[in-house]
């Protein structure tokens, strides 16, 4: 279960990125703060999801292979997290109406990937689903309350603490699956 919530905090590393930039820059009220926050949950949950059925429909032929591949995306993922910048555009425009929703995919499409290695995890791929799209809209909804109090000088910092427990969580995956841990 300590897998699953680290995977959840990680990939929401972004989207809080994204919202506390939003709450500095724009200054959304609780209403806006409720749409970031609930869209990027939404999008959050529902790409993984998405991962995981193409996960499993492929897992009988990459079965020996799983834990590389789970290390090689998760690892990817948190490499481009680590670089900064990843929601870089979402953030430099005020998220409303279709610009939320195109930002809600954007912010979530590592998310996809992801979920194509829950399969790998000792949770319940559901389980895990539920708490990244709940993590996510709990950490996007204080990143823009955080962000008009604060300014946006977290968010760079916020993802790449998200790349490096991704690239953990790969680590993780390999060695118990190799036998190295």
């Amino acid at each position: 279960m300590i897998e699953a919530l680290l995977l959840a905090v990680a990939l929401a590393m972004d989207a809080f990125a994204v919202a506390l930039t939003q709450g500095a820059k724009f200054r959304p009220g609780l209403r806006g703060g409720l749409a970031i926050a609930l869209t990027f949950g939404v999008f959050q949950a529902l790409m993984p999801l998405a991962g995981w059925v193409i996960g499993a429909v492929a897992l009988i032929y990459i079965e020996a292979v799983d834990h590389w591949i789970a290390f090689g995306l998760l690892t990817f993922l948190g490499v481009r997290m680590l670089g900064g910048h990843v929601g870089e555009e979402e953030a430099s425009h005020a998220l409303t109406g279709r610009a939320l929703l195109l930002a809600g995919v954007a912010t979530s499409i590592d998310a996809l990937a992801a979920g194509i290695t829950l399969p790998t995890l000792a949770v319940e791929p559901l389980v895990a689903v539920a708490l990244i799209g709940l993590v996510t809209a709990a950490m996007s909804g204080a990143g823009v309350a955080l962000g008009r109090v604060a300014g946006d000088r977290w968010g760079e910092w916020a993802e790449r603490a998200g790349g490096v427990i991704l690239i953990a969580l790969g680590c993780k995956i390999l060695a118990e699956h190799t036998g190295w841990l």
